[in-house]
């Protein structure tokens, strides 16, 4: 499984989702690969999920990438409720 997190530069947000994520998928048994990325390298990229935050919605939204918005990206337990649900989601 390939996990992307973005955020317009990709030197932030994008960084504190991606330890976030790693330590939610340690936690779980879950293999993956996660990679930070910025918005213009994210559109190269082949992912079975994206996690980003609302402000990049309307630049995300069409693009077809299954994508989890968050609103607090210190908020590890929404982060975990969200991803743990896509992931179980993609396993069907």
């Amino acid at each position: 499984m390939d996990i992307v997190t973005v955020c317009g530069m990709g030197m932030g947000t994008s960084l504190i989702l991606k330890m976030s994520i790693d330590d939610i998928l340690k936690k779980n048994g879950i293999n993956a690969e996660v990679e930070a990325c910025d918005l213009g390298s994210m559109l190269g990229k082949v992912a079975d999920l994206v996690v980003t935050t609302y402000e990049l919605k309307s630049q995300i939204e069409d693009k077809g990438y299954n994508t989890i918005y968050v609103k607090n990206v210190i908020d590890r337990n929404a982060i975990e409720e969200k991803v743990m649900e896509a992931i179980n989601n993609l396993k069907k």
